[in-house]
Parts: C-alpha cells; structure tokens; sequence
C-alpha cells in the first residue's frame, strides 16, 4: 500500500512518466540516477510499476496499461480487455445497466462494463488491490461510474444491482487451483449469489469440467486470437445452453446437442477446431458444417474430402499420410526441399521441438510445411501438409 501511496502523488507520477518503458538491462543504470534527487524507496516503486505496466500491455493495451496501476497478481490474473469488452457487451445487450463486480481485482472488468455505460459496484477484501481498482478507475475517467468497495464480496447486498460479476480466485500458494470448489470464493457460493440476481455471469477456468455446470446456467468458452481465455457460466439467459466465442470478431457457435461425428479415413483436409470449441466439446457442430468426420474416435482433429472454410476451425491439406517414423519423415522433408517445420499434435507424447530438431535435415531448404503427430483409428500417424489457404495446387508445398 505505501508503495501505490507513494506512486499516486505528484512526484510519484512525475517518476513515473520518467521511467516509462526503461529496458530490464537499463534500470540498475536509470535507478543510480533517479536516487540521486528521489527517494530510494519511491525509484524503486516506480521502476517496479513500470515492470508491470510493460506486461499489462498485452492484456490491456500500451496506452491504458500505461495510466494504470497494477499489482503482479493483478497483471497475471486480470482478464484481458478484449475478453472484458465482450462480456460487458453481452451484459448491456441484456439490459443490465448496473453491475455488483465481486472479486474485482485491479479492477480490469469494472472497467470494460463502465466503459459501456453500465455503473459498477466493485468488490475486493484486499486493501492495495481495492486500492490498485480505486486508483484505475480515476486514472481512465470512470470514477464516477465505478464505486470501489474494500470488503469480503459474502458480506456485500447485491439487491439493487441489475446483475453480478463474480471472478473468484483461482490461484492459491501452490498455483493454479482445478477444483471449482476450491475457488476463493467457492463456485457453489458464486453460484447461490448468480441466481439471486436478474442476470449474472461467473468467470470460471477454462477446464472446468462440464459436470459443474449447474444446470440454470448457460455454459460459454471464449479464446481470443486462437487461445482460449476462459469459461463463462452465464445466469438469466439460457440454460444448458454451450456456446464458443472467439474473439476478434465475436463469432459464436452454438450447441445443438449433436451426437459425436462419425469416425473416416483421412481425406484430403484436416481442420483443427479452435480451442474454444474443444473445450465446449462443440467438434461435432463443426464436423457436421465442413461435412467431415474425426480421424479418430478419442483425437479432436476433423477430416473431409472438400475444402469448407469455417471461424471455427483451420483448414489443412494433406499432402502425406505416415505411419510414425522420424527417418521416413526426415527423408520425405529433404525431398521436399522443407526447411521451416510447423509441428502440431494431439493423442502424442512427442515434444514438437524434439521432432522439428531431429527431422529437419541439415540443409534446409525454401519451402515450408506442417506435420501433425496424432492417432488416426488408434495408431501413431504423422499427417503432413499446409494450411489450405496457402495451397495452389495439388502438389506439396
């Protein structure tokens, strides 16, 4: 807390405009200088915000991340503000027009909801992180839509408030917590707090096994730029609904209770469905869009004999089917003058680092190509190709 303290005074800020974007290797140099007419304690918090703010750029863009004050919990759990925007959409589109934020943490999805004209009540019982969403929502403008509240979120009326927000921890001293009754606080309490609300959403890991989806909620898995973010348990919207999201766009496929896809012989595409529709166990709905079938009964890889461009999935053409071996991949690679190797895999317990290493042959040629390590109808198979946008004609690449 003294550290933000110090940062939020005038000298503080002044330090920190001065030490923005200073380089690791520069900052033994910058803090001998700045010690001179600051503070060493002050230096310090300066260079150590300005550390955070660098990694707080990915999620938050340079520009806020810059104006921001984060805490390194803050920066690694805060969602990123694409996601946030999304979620916040979803709520305004709803009608939501007041939010009770529970967990707010440096105050990352108060801020996207303020910024789509909702007021937020955001909650957090730790002091310099309530202090940390405080100083945020004043450095954007939005102080007047955000009330921040320093108190245990089991303690807080959320009555008055159109929907809850609840992003419980998910993180503990042993790292990531898998038990969704192990959040802090728990996925039943989160849960019990959703439904006394008109609408609500609860952010939730990803792996969440689909199990725990009470059955009042609507179930959502989102990935942005191809990386799947988080889930979301929505409340007030559709229950036992699946949906994936992927962002930019959003473009969202929804469940339509499919049974799994029949299992084919490789054809000639091999799509890759993106991880957000994996983890909604929606692979049929793709298969069922791009007419195609699973490689294998186990492995999330899609196959068809005609090119059907999807959102949801990355197209592939194959150009060689192989049973695993790394000579004959090797051999194959050198005849075809590969010299940069994309490995993927899935049902493999091969590291793609070690086959790129060992199967490039040593006089790399121009061409490029992608090899999947995977299980076709249960046996070790490479699959090589490339991705069916780049592909001219029916020869390799």
């Amino acid at each position: 807390m003294n550290d933000l303290d110090l940062l939020l005074t005038p000298e503080g800020r002044a330090l920190l405009d001065d030490v923005r974007g200073t380089a690791p290797a520069d900052e033994l140099a910058v803090a001998t200088r700045l010690r001179r007419g600051h503070p060493a304690e002050l230096v310090s918090a300066a260079l150590g915000q300005a550390r955070l703010r660098q990694r707080a750029a990915a999620k938050f863009g340079a520009e806020d991340a810059n104006r921001m004050f984060f805490t390194p919990n803050g920066v690694e759990q805060s969602t990123r503000a694409s996601v946030a925007a999304y979620r916040a959409e979803r709520l305004r589109a709803l009608g939501v027009t007041s939010v009770a934020d529970l967990c707010c943490g440096i105050g990352g999805d108060a801020i996207a909801l303020a910024r789509a004209g909702i007021r937020v009540l955001a909650v957090d019982r730790d002091p310099l992180t309530a202090a940390a969403a405080r100083a945020n929502a004043d450095a954007l403008g939005l102080a007047g839509l955000i009330d921040v509240r320093e108190a245990d979120v089991t303690e807080v009326d959320t009555a008055s408030y159109d929907a809850v927000f609840v992003d419980p921890a998910r993180r503990g001293g042993r790292g990531r917590i898998f038990d969704p009754e192990a959040y802090s606080p728990p996925l039943s309490w989160a849960v019990r707090a959703a439904l006394k609300a008109p609408h609500a959403a609860l952010k939730v890991a990803p792996g969440i096994p689909h199990e725990a989806v009470p059955a009042a909620a609507e179930a959502e898995w989102i990935s942005d730029g191809g990386d799947v973010k988080e889930a979301v348990l929505w409340f007030g919207t559709a229950p036992g609904a699946v949906r994936a999201t992927l962002l930019p766009g959003p473009r969202t496929l929804l469940g339509r209770g499919l049974p799994d896809p029949e299992v084919r012989s490789v054809g000639r595409y091999l799509y890759e469905p993106d991880g957000a529709v994996i983890r909604s166990h929606l692979v049929a709905d793709v298969a069922e869009e791009v007419d195609g079938g699973l490689i294998d009964p186990t492995i999330a890889y899609v196959t068809a004999d005609a090119l059907h461009p999807t959102p949801y999935a990355t197209a592939y053409e194959i150009t060689d089917r192989l049973p695993f071996n790394v000579k004959k991949l090797k051999a194959l690679l050198r005849e075809r003058g590969v010299g940069i190797l994309t490995v993927k895999k899935r049902g493999s317990a091969v590291e793609p680092e070690e086959l790129r290493r060992k199967a490039l042959p040593k006089q790399h040629g121009p061409h490029s190509a992608t090899v999947f390590l995977t299980r076709v109808a249960g046996a070790p198979t490479m699959l090589i190709g490339a991705p069916a946008t780049a592909v001219t004609g029916a020869g390799p690449s």
